[in-house]
């Protein structure tokens, strides 16, 4: 990782993830932003210029929040950002920053033809190393992404807070196949001058066009490891064990979760049926995906295997060779395991090409927090509340 001093950060470029030091005094002049863009020493949501008329917005995070997972997905160039209306006790636009005025008007804008997005300031997406106030500069992105709907890359989202309900943004950004973001350009957008010949090639052509060019980093190894597969984080370890908990005596009734974590994970699935356990075939569940849409669309058969293990006990051979010669002609298969897939028999369902979803342990986290339960307990509830009584 390159790493660029805080004395530098005035004349600097911005590399994609490259590290920015911040200064070592302990208070908020350490900030490295002010002197990379000109903003604010403080918040994740800073910007220049006014509301209606903003010169750029910087979103800063620690991608780390578990009740507002912001995330970036580098394999496809995607971007997911949460608002500021993070409490109860504000409507979903009145937060002290605007954050969630501001991603209203920007994502209008972009949706408004090209003299709309002539309106759309510069996004600077930042994340905090987590040491003094050092951070990395994780791209330039525009509002939206070429698979989602103008409908859906800006989503209002309840969740609930000591019995309160409110509402919250949840964005979708496309990270921009921009490896540096130049100096001189910096300079033209603080000078009022964002569409200079220094502008990028991609953020000029978005602007034509409204198609994203995204920075894609395909896996250079596509087999996960198994640390890559399960959490870290012992509250996110302790979710998992919730899980593995209340149904470590009831396989069948980890089906019927394994089915619905599935849905979660793949929303086009468009039927699947959990097998009563003395006719399930070797299959756990079976179902339909669809793929396309309308009457143009068609229907995928898939069968699904659920295993509830303990997160220290892998998936091994037996268990895929089960699941892989129950696949018909033409079929797809999901693995989800409250564990991992041990990375031999990973690596061999890469390399054989088998048509095979995997859903871990640490994607199980994943789906459960972008679905509101983040905590141990919240997880402890929804499984009761579906679950307690499959048998």
């Amino acid at each position: 990782m390159q790493i660029v001093s805080f004395s530098d950060a005035c004349s600097t470029d911005l590399i994609v993830d490259a590290e920015y030091q911040g200064g070592r005094k302990g208070n908020i002049s350490d900030d490295p932003l002010p002197y990379l863009l000109n903003v604010s020493n403080q918040g994740g949501f800073r910007h220049r210029g006014k509301i209606d008329a903003l010169e750029l917005v910087v979103l800063m995070s620690s991608l780390k929040d578990p009740d507002w997972p912001d995330a970036l997905d580098r394999e496809i160039g995607v971007y997911t950002y949460f608002g500021d209306n993070k409490k109860p006790g504000h409507v979903l636009h009145d937060t002290r920053k605007k954050g969630n005025e501001i991603l209203r008007r920007i994502f209008e804008l972009a949706h408004s033809g090209i003299e709309g997005r002539q309106q759309v300031p510069p996004i600077f997406l930042f994340m905090s190393t987590g040491k003094w106030r050092d951070i990395v500069f994780l791209g330039l992105a525009v509002p939206g992404t070429a698979d989602l709907h103008v409908s859906e890359d800006l989503v209002a989202i309840w969740r609930i807070s000591k019995g309160s309900r409110f509402q919250n943004y949840r964005a979708h950004f496309s990270v921009l196949d921009t490896p540096s973001v130049s100096r001189a350009w910096i300079t033209d957008i603080i000078a009022g001058q964002p569409h200079s010949s220094n502008a990028p090639p991609s953020w000029s052509s978005w602007v034509r066009t409204g198609r994203p060019r995204s920075l894609i980093a395909t896996r250079s190894i596509e087999h996960r490891t198994k640390l890559e597969q399960i959490p870290k984080d012992s509250k996110e370890c302790s979710i998992l064990g919730r899980i593995y908990k209340f149904f470590q005596n009831n396989h069948h009734g980890f089906e019927h979760c394994a089915a619905a974590l599935a849905t979660m994970s793949i929303p086009n699935i468009a039927e699947i049926d959990v097998t009563r356990p003395s006719r399930d075939g070797g299959r756990d569940a079976i179902g339909k995906l669809r793929i396309g849409k309308g009457v143009s669309g068609i229907l995928v058969d898939f069968a699904l295997e659920a295993k509830c293990y303990n997160i220290s006990k892998g998936v091994g051979a037996e268990s895929m060779s089960r699941l892989i010669s129950r696949l018909r002609h033409r079929q797809l298969g999901i693995l989800v395991t409250t564990s991992y897939v041990t990375e031999q028999i990973y690596q061999e369902i890469k390399e054989d090409q088998h048509p095979i979803i995997v859903i871990s342990g640490i994607d199980i986290v994943e789906l459960l927090r972008n679905s509101g339960y983040s905590h141990p307990d919240s997880v402890q509830t929804w499984l009761e509340e579906n679950f307690a009584l499959v048998k």
